[in-house]
């Protein structure tokens, strides 16, 4: 196996991924609240892929975005639902999506705020807080159904084959996501939060669906990837008491001792190369082995 230097994993010519300066040009498209002023983010290429906005329709009459990565090639693959960070569709997940696709899934990121508004071009973190608040972990799960849904009626897609990755906010999604559907195959969260925080507010109308009350609803492993210096994990403890209470031997969670919250992310100060590394590396062993193997595709 060729040795990774970037956190897509082992790399071979058919990823064609460059990293560059810091032109403005390269960061249209990032989340404006969270771009580091010293970014180089990984670019990841659509060649002999399909990249695509689609519609996706929900349980409530309307439709979501969906950008979707898959290759080209004929037949049906795997696919992965990503689900993103609290920025929402913007070009790090997109990114992700595709280097998903250039190994051989069909990766889709929802866009769960967009009933409220797009998060990904502003600045201001309340305004963000404001639009995210309106996604409960209701409407949320019922639009990560709808995304199977869409999924199961793709030519490209083998619905037998379907997990979920998720970031940050999107971290929490993939927990309530494995507890609440039996058709993922696995999960990977990175980073994202299990519990309440001490005196977090609570909405009886739209109580949230914490990952620790819910462990032993799971119907897939799930793999959590947490940095050690992100307040999030402070609840690492009660999830793997939850866990080993539930039987759930086949969950697992990573603690990376010296990384904060938000370590994949490349395009912020958070990025941590070493430890995205081997968590990506840690995604893609995780999902091979619980059925979620890549589908390879002959590149042009």
């Amino acid at each position: 196996m060729v040795t990774p230097k970037r956190p897509e994993g082992s790399l071979s010519a058919n990823f064609r991924l460059s990293r560059r300066g810091l032109a403005a040009a390269i960061f249209t498209g990032y989340a404006a609240a969270a771009l580091s002023a010293a970014a180089d983010p990984i670019r990841t290429d659509d060649t002999d892929l399909v990249a695509e906005i689609v519609r996706i329709p929900t349980a409530d009459g309307r439709t979501i975005r969906g950008y979707v990565a898959r290759p080209r090639a004929g037949g049906r693959f795997p696919a992965v639902i990503v689900a993103s960070e609290i920025f929402g569709l913007h070009a790090y997940i997109m990114d992700v999506c595709r280097r998903l696709a250039k190994l051989g899934y069909v990766a889709i990121a929802p866009g769960f705020f967009d009933r409220a508004g797009d998060p990904a071009p502003l600045t201001d973190m309340q305004q963000i807080r404001a639009i995210v608040a309106t996604a409960s972990d209701q409407q949320v799960m019922s639009d990560v159904g709808s995304t199977l849904r869409f999924l199961d009626g793709q030519p490209y897609v083998d619905a037998r084959k379907i997990g979920i990755t998720g970031f940050c906010w999107g971290g929490k999604v993939v927990w309530n996501a494995c507890e609440t559907f039996p058709d993922f195959k696995a999960g990977v969260a990175w980073y994202g939060q299990l519990a309440p925080r001490p005196g977090q507010p609570v909405d009886p109308a739209h109580p949230r669906l914490w990952p620790v009350d819910h462990a032993a609803d799971l119907k897939a492993p799930v793999l959590g990837l947490y940095g050690g210096k992100d307040p999030f994990s402070a609840a690492v403890p009660a999830m793997r008491a939850a866990l080993a209470a539930a039987g759930k031997a086949d969950c697992e969670i990573i603690i990376y001792q010296d990384a904060g919250h938000g370590f994949h992310a490349d395009y912020r100060s958070s990025y941590v190369a070493s430890d995205a590394i081997d968590g990506w590396q840690r995604l893609l062993a995780f999902f091979g082995a619980n059925g979620l193997l890549p589908r390879p595709f002959r590149y042009r």
